[in-house]
């Protein structure tokens, strides 16, 4: 989907470099985001752009940027099922797999076709064989304040344990 839209786009963009994302060198990768930044100020309103750019920059290890820019796809074409799968696959990866299979799920209603759906599911499976071992970071879902306060005490107890000596 990205190398032929890219590559028929009336923009001036640099070919796809790679298929494998370890044999692309830095330097091209960094020229290719220089180029896929400039056809999204051209284009705002692209999804596509978008999502090709946060997937340049998710290889190039800036996982805030590609966030960003999945982010800002997902909300141009809510229904974009690639930009809604790279969203979920980058959660993926970053281990915040309750996020990941939440956006995944929203992918693979957005499927279109056998294909897409196929894909959505892969990453699906994987996500929740890596969820029951366990490998995921924990949902923030509970305030720090009892323990922050629990802490402060402790600390002050200690003080004035020392200084009573």
């Amino acid at each position: 989907m990205t190398a032929e839209l890219i590559e028929s786009s009336p923009l001036r963009l640099p070919p796809v470099p790679w298929r494998d994302p370890h044999t692309v060198s830095p330097g091209k990768l960094a020229e290719y985001i220089g180029a896929l930044e400039a056809a999204c100020e051209q284009n705002p309103g692209s999804a596509d752009l978008r999502t090709c750019l946060g997937m340049a920059y998710a290889m190039n290890y800036e996982a805030y940027k590609s966030m960003d820019a999945l982010e800002l796809a997902v909300r141009l074409e809510p229904d974009h099922f690639f930009a809604q799968l790279k969203l979920a696959e980058l959660h993926y990866r970053l281990r915040a797999l309750a996020r990941a299979e939440r956006e995944t799920l929203k992918a693979a209603d957005l499927a279109a076709n056998p294909w897409e759906l196929s894909l959505a599911r892969k990453q699906l499976q994987e996500i929740r064989r890596l969820m029951r071992e366990g490998t995921q970071k924990p949902e923030w879902s509970k305030p720090l304040t009892a323990p922050a306060l629990l802490l402060g005490v402790m600390a002050m107890i200690l003080c004035l344990a020392v200084y009573w000596k």
